[in-house]
């Protein structure tokens, strides 16, 4: 009795406990490509919620059907042969599982990692986000301005935030924006999201990068077109440029507050070429170092036809 009392105190405590809690951010969705993720993890924990309970089922049916009798200890039962019907079942299914979860998983990272759906004829807003330990450096081409541990977007319009890392491996992370996805100190990645509705999302570190790395949380704030464009402007005019000196600064320190510039770092630090980029470089470099082996070869050529030409001179100067 004291055993069960106990149990039940523990499982009501955990309960008080896990009321208290955030509700799972991924399941509040407030961008296309974040409902297509929330919509296939929903579709894979059903899934599989549907395989334990035929398991279940099934181990409760043999459980009862062939539970020990009171034969006797001599008893020997008949002896049975397999059922190759149930062989091809039990083989077959857990094929048809995977496949099923593979193709979902596939449709899904193929839609996340293009524009959102409904977004196609609109122009992209491109955001460099680049980390250091332990913050986050967002600058804006297009506005011409920079801000640490925070970014402002608009609704209504897609964002490509263009990764990348001043130190280890990031893992960039808005749960109700978009996925995750690696920022890396010698290429650029690409994640794509849009906000439906304006918000205050949390953002985060996803990836263990240092003792650090637990605090390495921003505030994504999505906001009308109107007022990104004021506050951007605001920014522009009111905020001093961020110099290279600054910069330097920021990246040596490990932990910061939220700064806004009216510059960016990308004017004297640029980013990473994307992969594309650098394997076309390293077509270049290639080809340029065939060109190169021709032209030496030609100049080679060259100058052993004149020196047969001298020779051919002095010869006849000689005669």
């Amino acid at each position: 009795m004291k055993k069960k009392l106990s149990l039940m105190f523990v499982a009501f405590s955990a309960l008080a406990i896990l009321a208290g809690c955030e509700p799972l951010t991924i399941f509040d969705p407030k961008g296309p490509n974040a409902k297509t993720l929330s919509d296939t993890i929903i579709l894979s924990i059903i899934t599989m919620a549907f395989i334990l309970l035929v398991v279940y089922v099934l181990l409760a049916f043999m459980l009862t059907k062939y539970r020990a009798s009171k034969a006797s200890a001599d008893y020997e039962p008949p002896h049975e042969e397999g059922s190759h019907v149930l062989e091809i079942i039990w083989t077959v299914i857990p094929i048809i599982i995977v496949a099923f979860l593979a193709v979902v998983t596939v449709r899904t990272t193929s839609t996340v990692e293009t524009t959102p759906e409904g977004y196609d004829n609109k122009e992209p807003l491109v955001i460099y986000a680049s980390s250091s330990n332990w913050k986050w450096h967002f600058s804006y081409p297009e506005q011409g301005i920079e801000t640490v541990n925070y970014v402002n977007i608009p609704t209504d319009r897609p964002i490509e935030f263009k990764l990348y890392s001043f130190g280890p491996i990031t893992s960039f992370w808005i749960p109700q924006l978009a996925g995750q996805k690696y920022a890396m100190s010698d290429m650029l990645t690409t994640i794509h999201l849009a906000a439906d509705e304006v918000g205050s999302f949390m953002g985060r570190n996803s990836n263990f990068s240092g003792r650090g790395f637990a605090e390495m949380e921003f505030e994504a704030q999505s906001m009308t077109q109107k007022d990104f464009d004021e506050w951007a402007s605001d920014v522009k005019a009111n905020e001093k440029p961020l110099t290279e000196e600054k910069f330097d600064e920021l990246l040596k320190a490990e932990h910061v507050g939220r700064s806004s510039y009216s510059s960016t770092h990308l004017e004297f630090s640029p980013a990473p070429m994307e992969h594309s980029e650098h394997m076309k470089m390293g077509d270049m470099d290639h080809s340029d170092m065939n060109m190169s082996e021709k032209e030496m070869d030609h100049s080679k050529m060259d100058h052993g036809n004149h020196s047969d030409t001298e020779k051919n001179t002095e010869e006849t100067h000689s005669h």
